[in-house]
């Protein structure tokens, strides 16, 4: 099976008319110093090469890495003498993509990568996701690479980054055993060694995603006499020049081929990425963001998975003479369940455009900030759904382990906690919700939406709930502030405030999806019912 080509929404957002601009902001660097022999030289030849690549990736996706996750999720890393070695199916993995090439596809061609946009590299994390969340940890790199690419000295670049294109492994060292959310508490000590001309790390960290990676992004106090983010400053470690080992891999519930390790660190040396102090302000932030949007990519591969597992099933599992996709309740779960998968994609391809914009637009940068949590949220929430209705579709069946549903069901439930969990996010999208920006970005969506000439009654119909859903959004937002932004009756709706917003935003992104593709229409429906709803209820709660 190729995971790219048999789902035709991924060649949809791929060929988005949006995309034009995209490459144009991706090639520029190129196009001012002089066309790079691998430069594509219009919109159209970039579009095919991601086209193509996709293909090769989709065809790895599905003959390799699915067929691997089974054994790998079963076998998982081991533990020998303080190094992780991976699940025989995940070296196989990995052997595959880094054969192919297509490691570090984000990274510029001096360090040969493939200049890739975002919105590729989130399309190939969810077809990697499909066939295995686990593995997709690993292949994702968590942005380590672009924060290196980003922020490191052209020496750092020209060290590791060609590294990362032929295969090496990453991990983002952030949290430890008193500091999970809370990073400002980080007490992992980097001290400055003049003669050996490097810093040195002490300490130790917890729960670190493939935390045996060759290279690492470590966060590390490296102020004295600090206790807030202002001391952190962000440092490069790799695990080749020694002073580190693995203390134990965590036994988790899911994601089991993924190592998630407790690191001590020994005097290990290590190079400073950027400037002092900035370590959390500033790169551990733009990191995280990104690893986010990763996130959402995870989730929506396995949205994708889990929809098509209950699908298959429906369709062949017979029950009273029909097979149960005959049955309304079974058709209603399927339903939503692909409609959850459809609005959380179409809301990731629409950030990961604004974040490729946001290099040369303040304007894109700023929606591309207040989408991220959206996504983050939205798209974890919902692959924990989906694959929850999933093992519901097949009954007692999916509580088995000899069905997919089952690991699905385990895999998924990490998506809504690591890289900020869902309430975070919350909190990360109040500041768009309390400017107006969001009520903004869907003005600009509704504007759109009216500028289609070939608008149907279906379609002015959904777009008349979705106003109708917005000005009430409005009335519930002034009931919940009415005390103002730092009332407890605020503080118990930013949820409700929160999704509500989502589920106008993916209605219209959908109802412009469906404009280019009435394919769209059922899903759009599903989230404009959904808007409606859910805002009349919360706004007669706080009526009361």
């Amino acid at each position: 099976m190729n995971f790219y080509t048999d789902n035709e929404n991924l060649s949809f957002y791929l060929h988005h008319p949006d995309m034009d601009q995209v490459v144009a902001v991706k090639e520029k660097d190129y196009a001012e110093a002089g066309t790079h022999p691998e430069a594509p030289k219009n919109a159209e030849e970039a579009v095919e090469q991601y086209d193509m690549v996709m293909k090769l990736l989709g065809d790895i996706a599905g003959d390799v890495i699915a067929p691997n996750a089974e054994e790998v999720d079963h076998v998982g890393p081991q533990l020998i003498d303080g190094r992780v070695h991976y699940a025989p199916g995940t070296r196989k993995n990995l052997d595959a993509l880094i054969q192919s090439g297509l490691y570090g596809m984000a990274l510029e061609r001096k360090y040969n990568g493939l200049n890739f946009p975002r919105v590729v590299e989130v399309m190939a994390a969810e077809v990697i996701a499909r066939a295995d969340v686990g593995f997709a940890t690993i292949w994702g790199l968590q942005d380590c690479a672009e924060t290196i690419q980003h922020f490191a000295s052209e020496e750092l670049k020209d060290k590791y980054l060609p590294r990362i294109y032929e295969g090496a492994t990453c991990s983002m060292d952030l949290t430890e055993p008193d500091a999970g959310s809370d990073l400002q508490s980080v007490r992992l000590k980097a001290t400055w060694d003049e003669k050996s001309n490097c810093w040195r790390l002490n300490g130790v960290k917890r729960f670190i995603t493939n935390g045996d990676a060759d290279l690492h992004l470590v966060l590390a106090r490296s102020e004295e006499g600090t206790n807030d983010g202002r001391g952190l400053s962000y440092f490069v470690f790799d695990k080749a020049d020694g002073g580190m080992v693995v203390r134990r891999i965590e036994n988790k519930m899911g994601i089991k081929g993924s190592p998630t390790a407790e690191l001590q660190f020994n005097n290990a040396p290590a190079q400073i990425v950027g400037e002092r102090r900035l370590g959390l302000i500033k790169y551990v932030m733009s990191l995280m963001n990104g690893a986010r949007l990763g996130v959402g990519a995870q989730s929506i591969g396995l949205c994708e998975a889990a929809c098509r597992e209950a699908e298959a099933y429906a369709a062949s599992r017979e029950q009273f003479g029909h097979t149960i996709d005959q049955f309304v309740a079974v058709q209603d779960l399927l339903y939503q369940m692909r409609a959850r998968t459809d609005g959380a994609r179409s809301l990731m391809y629409e950030t990961a455009r604004y974040v490729d914009l946001s290099s040369s637009s303040k304007p894109a940068s700023r929606i591309a900030d207040i989408l991220t949590p959206l996504v983050k949220l939205n798209a974890s929430e919902f692959a924990n759904r989906c694959a929850y209705d999933c093992i519901q579709v097949h009954g007692g069946s999916g509580f088995m382990k000899e069905y997919a549903c089952e690991r699905l069901y385990r895999d998924a439930r990490i998506l809504s906690i690591y890289e900020g969990t869902s309430q975070l996010q919350v909190v990360a999208a109040m500041k768009g919700i309390a400017s107006g920006a969001y009520l903004k970005q869907i003005e600009s969506y509704d504007e759109k939406a009216s500028s289609f000439e070939g608008m149907t009654d279906e379609m002015r119909q959904c777009q008349a709930t979705l106003r109708k859903a917005t000005e009430e959004y409005k009335k519930m937002y002034e009931l919940a502030a009415s005390e103002g932004t730092t009332s407890e009756r605020f503080e118990h709706n930013t949820r409700a405030l929160t999704e509500v917003l989502s589920n106008i935003i993916m209605g219209y992104l959908l109802l412009l999806d469906s404009q280019r593709d009435g394919r769209f229409m059922k899903s759009c429906k599903y989230f404009v019912k959904e808007s409606i709803g859910e805002v009349s209820k919360h706004l007669a709660e706080l009526s009361c």
